[in-house]
């Protein structure tokens, strides 16, 4: 229904946001962190939505980046998580930190998680990293000088698993990662500098 809003922030509260639209206020509920990194009230704010509609509700869900929807809708689609547990999670861990524990089998880190116990946290890792996509791109010179770069780089494979469990291209993924620089960066800025790249 929407991509995003954008407008007057007028009401900044733990758990919601208002913006203002040609005198229509749009209550947008979001993550503790999420609204934190929005600007002052009065100041022009755009965020990325996601529109929940049941007979009895229609409830506007938003995000600061396109990251942070993906990892909400990806949680949505796992069995016995709702959008206000979803929200609950946005607030607690990065995109970048839930993917790299997803490809990495991290129940620890995400049953620290509010509302999620080891069931859940297992249920989690297993229904998205079969979400993985596994569709090849095409292969041009670049493309195979990047894997052969990184055939050996546990670190970068780890990165680039993470960054397809948010829903990236495998070609835009080796796009992203052929402009990082890798050395001497730990797993997760791998996938943080990359993002910055694919949300260019």
């Amino acid at each position: 229904m929407f991509s995003y809003i954008k407008g007057s922030l007028e009401v900044k509260t733990t758990g919601y946001v208002v913006i203002d639209i040609n005198g229509l206020g749009y209550k947008i509920f979001m993550s503790d962190t999420a609204i934190n990194k929005l600007g002052e009230i009065g100041q022009i704010v755009k965020v990325h939505t996601y529109v929940k509609v049941r007979e009895d509700d229609i409830s506007i869900y938003g995000f600061n980046t396109n990251e942070e929807l993906r990892m909400f809708e990806l949680l949505l689609s796992v069995s016995g998580i709702g959008a206000k547990s979803a929200i609950a999670i946005l607030s607690n861990i990065s995109p970048s930190s839930f993917a790299l524990a997803v490809i990495t089998n991290n129940v620890g880190e995400i049953k620290k998680l509010p509302g999620i116990g080891p069931k859940t946290a297992q249920r989690i890792i297993l229904e998205l990293k079969d979400k993985l996509k596994t569709d090849d791109s095409i292969e041009d010179d670049a493309t195979i000088e990047l894997k052969d770069a990184i055939k050996d780089d546990n670190k970068v494979q780890e990165a680039m698993s993470a960054l397809q469990v948010l829903g990236y291209s495998q070609r835009e993924i080796e796009n992203a990662i052929k402009n990082v620089d890798k050395d001497n960066l730990s797993v997760e800025d791998i996938i943080r500098k990359g993002l910055i790249y694919l949300s260019k």
